[in-house]
């Protein structure tokens, strides 16, 4: 009985740890409280009886994760969606089960090495196991995480440590699951520190204090580096946050109110780029009054530039519609069609067997089709922008395809959808990891917020407050060159994680080693 209540309460303590996690994210940044939790997870792990009971705490730690971090799923689904309550909160449980499933599979591996192992063996090993393989056996749960089923690599660890820890150094080195992979190598010297507690002696923890002073250092050194250069004349831009309540938008009364209000705001705008938010015209572009574009567009030519607008593009021979972003202006038409899309909310996967869905959800505009893999970037104002709609910045590798060619990186979004949750202030700082992943400045334009301008150095430059009706106008700078990152990819970190196990797996069967 008392074995079962001390399991109990292990599940509970891993639930609470990565239920606490989320306050190292936007908007509370404590960078450090993740690593914290990481590293009392993994000591959780170290003393779990069997790889299925690591599961288990991993499931735990992933489900109270994704329960806080994600419950904007539920105002999603259930507040603009229309999908009902009890369903919606059986959906939102569902998903975050699902997600947490990686950690889970993290925590599994973990031990199954540990039991390999075996004996005395394992406590020697202790070394090797907290910083090399739990910190590798993490990033790859993440890895999948961002790639299976369509990826959702939203909350991921190294995101946390965006912008101001010395951590987001290895952004441009590695990407982000290189500073995922970093913040896990730490949480496991303090790992081995907290299980080599107390000693008679400082030298147990020496290796992992040093170990954590190496990264760190490495981290803040890297920050220091420049691997982009500008190029052309700095660029004025206007960021234009419309603030149409997201309940109202698809209103065919409230239609007329929007058009009137991006006409105004383009008016009195004299940037020589122009941003407007995804879907900014709630309606298919062919049903857009020609003179009305003709308008926006003398504008942007008087401005000596371009305007850019989110809206649906239908295409009538491919029986298909897009979630577009198209430019009119002073440069020749082009358009950006999404290419990562939401499933249940863009499109329905398994349609035969999740066609229900659509009948319960009220979402407008819910089944597109995706645009091209591998898109040009959008030539306009002088620079070459590499375009993401919404939730497309979360995803790096497919972003990167745009580069080194694209001068700036622009994503347009709607978290309208995400209330006044923390989806909007999460999202912000994944754009923010885009921006030090490149080496350029990222430039967001979104319908009720976070509408804003980030440095190469993933800060904030300037920002709109979100819920309001208003004009970002900035000065931003193109950058040309490829940091590390953009020249390999994901390729980097893989290949670096490869070589730890495979080195960490040769010394478990050389057999013990010293402590």
């Amino acid at each position: 009985m008392t074995s079962a209540i001390e399991r109990g309460v292990r599940v509970l303590a891993a639930a609470g740890l990565g239920a606490g996690s989320v306050f190292g994210f936007a908007p509370f940044h404590l960078s450090a409280l993740p690593i914290l939790a990481l590293a009392l997870l993994f000591v959780l792990w170290r003393q779990a009886a069997s790889p299925r009971a690591a599961a288990l705490l991993g499931f735990a730690f992933g489900l109270g994760f994704f329960l806080a971090g994600t419950s904007w799923v539920y105002i999603s689904l259930h507040t603009f969606g229309g999908m009902p309550a009890e369903l919606t909160a059986i959906a939102t449980l569902g998903f975050c089960a699902v997600v947490a499933c990686y950690p889970a599979l993290a925590g599994w591996l973990t031990l199954r090495v540990l039991r390999r192992v075996g004996g005395p063996a394992a406590e020697a090993h202790l070394p090797l196991l907290a910083l090399a393989i739990m910190p590798a056996c993490w990033t790859v749960g993440e890895l999948l995480r961002g790639t299976l089923l369509g990826g959702f690599p939203w909350l991921g660890l190294g995101y946390s440590q965006v912008p101001g820890s010395p951590l987001a150094g290895y952004a441009a080195l590695l990407g982000s699951y290189g500073v995922t992979w970093m913040a896990a190598l730490c949480s496991g010297a303090l790992a081995l520190v907290l299980l080599r507690l107390p000693a008679p002696s400082l030298r147990p923890v020496v290796l992992p204090a040093a170990m954590l002073v190496i990264v760190v250092a490495g981290g803040a050194l890297l920050r220091t580096a420049v691997w982009t250069e500008p190029t052309g004349a700095p660029l004025q831009v206007a960021l234009l946050q419309g603030n149409v309540a997201q309940e109202r938008k698809f209103d065919s009364e409230t239609l007329p109110g929007i058009f009137e209000l991006y006409r105004k705001m383009v008016e009195r705008s004299d940037a020589t780029l122009i941003i407007l938010p995804e879907t900014a015209f709630p309606v298919f572009l062919h049903q857009v009054d020609r003179a009305y574009l003709d308008l926006l567009a003398r504008r942007a030519v008087d401005n000596r530039g371009d305007l850019l607008f989110g809206v649906a593009v239908a295409d009538p021979s491919a029986r298909a519609y897009f979630n577009s972003v198209v430019s009119i202006g002073g440069s020749p038409p082009q358009a950006y069609r999404k290419q990562h899309l939401v499933p249940f909310g863009e499109y329905l996967p398994l349609r035969p067997v999740f066609g229900w869905v659509l009948d319960v959800l009220h979402m407008p505009m819910a089944d597109f089709s995706p645009g091209p893999a591998a898109p040009a970037p959008l030539a306009v104002a002088g620079q070459r922008l590499a375009m993401s709609i919404c939730y497309e910045d979360a995803f790096g590798g497919e972003m990167r395809g745009q580069l080194p060619e694209a001068t700036l990186l622009v994503n347009v979004s709607n978290d309208a959808w995400f209330g006044e949750s923390f989806a909007a202030e999460q999202h912000w700082q994944i754009a923010q990891m885009r921006a030090l992943e490149s080496g350029r400045m990222m430039l967001r334009a979104n319908n009720t917020g976070i509408t804003g301008i980030i440095g190469i150095d993933g800060r904030s430059q300037s920002r709109l407050a979100p819920f309001t009706t208003d004009s970002l106008r900035g000065v931003v700078q193109g950058r040309t060159g490829a940091t590390p990152y953009v020249r390999w990819g994901e390729w980097g970190v893989l290949l670096l994680l490869i070589l730890v196990l495979a080195g960490a797996a040769g010394a478990i069967r050389r057999g013990p080693a010293g402590t």
